[in-house]
């Protein structure tokens, strides 16, 4: 039904371009009979501009063309070299795929967050749920980098500071992971942070560790300990899910086992906000120097380079 739904939902979009292109040729066909006026010509201008943001969009599902795809993302960020720095920069990435989450549709969803000593976050891990979530959400996996006047910097002095952000597949239940109950190692504890009374007195939290591989989830945001590990297995999942499929590729890098430290030299994007403003994709140079629109959710332009780039690569 979901597989059924993704493609009536694709031939919707579809049928709805092909009217817009039926809507514009009426208009420029009332142009060539000098019927057309002020209003006619801002209403062509507007539809133009739709037909391309709609078409766009439709270019963009057509190079989603792997199973795994169209699934959610569970996205993961984790603060690197820069201490409180580091950590208030994961949290402003999260902020930013939040907006990003929000403005596509998506639902996100917080599974567990270590918040950080001073200001920021740890590390945090949340669910993005809506079709084709994952696979356009696997771009942004890897290590991104900041560099801007730090606001706990008394002296003003420009600071440098990285975070990691890994994307996996939010496995459906149909897919079978077998795990053994004597191959995991299940734990409760009590959840930090935000929760209100309930979470303080409960050992409402999960933490799983999956003895042969030494993976660990972990959720803590529901109050019931039995959603929480339900969150916590499919993370479980969908990690071992993509030890699995790295196994099968014959790609240098590896999704874990050659992984590159959340430092110099790995990143895959750099968002500079001093002493100039720009936000610059390593992998296919994509750039621009609205450093507040991107900041805001306005992630297509690195999406969209780094799918093409993929698909010319295949």
């Amino acid at each position: 039904m979901q597989d059924l739904d993704l493609a009536k939902s694709d031939v919707a979009s579809y049928e709805n371009l092909k009217k817009e292109v039926s809507d514009l040729e009426t208009i420029i066909e009332l142009s060539e009979g000098d019927k057309l006026d002020g209003h006619f010509e801002q209403e062509f201008l507007d539809k133009l501009a739709q037909l391309k943001k709609d078409s766009a969009l439709i270019e963009t599902r057509t190079k989603l063309s792997l199973p795994q795809d169209k699934l959610g993302a569970i996205v993961s960020i984790h603060a690197g070299a820069g201490g409180t720095e580091a950590c208030d920069w994961a949290e402003m990435l999260f902020r930013m795929y939040a907006r990003w989450a929000e403005k596509k549709g998506f639902k996100l969803e917080q599974s567990d967050m270590l918040p950080g000593d001073g200001a920021g976050i740890k590390s945090i891990t949340f669910f993005v749920r809506g079709p084709y979530a994952y696979g356009l959400m696997k771009s942004e996996s890897g290590v991104h980098r900041l560099v801007r006047i730090s606001p706990f910097d008394a002296n003003k002095r420009r600071h440098t500071s990285f975070a990691s952000c890994d994307v996996l597949p939010e496995i459906e239940d149909e897919i079978k992971i077998e795990i053994k109950d004597e191959d995991i190692r299940i734990d409760t504890y009590r959840a930090s942070g935000h929760g209100g009374q309930h979470l303080q007195k409960t050992d409402s939290a999960v933490r799983i560790t999956h003895i042969p591989t030494g993976i660990v989830t972990q959720c803590q945001n529901e109050r019931s300990q039995l959603k929480n590990k339900i969150s916590a297995m499919k993370i479980l999942k969908a990690k071992l899910y993509e030890v699995e499929q790295d196994k099968l590729r014959s790609q240098t890098e590896k999704h874990y086992s050659e992984k590159g430290s959340i430092g110099w030299a790995n990143q895959i994007r750099s968002y500079v906000f001093m002493p100039y403003q720009l936000v610059k994709d390593h992998r296919t140079g994509a750039e621009i120097g609205n450093i507040q629109l991107v900041m805001d959710g306005d992630i297509d332009l690195f999406i969209e380079a780094y799918l093409a780039k993929n698909l010319q690569k295949t």
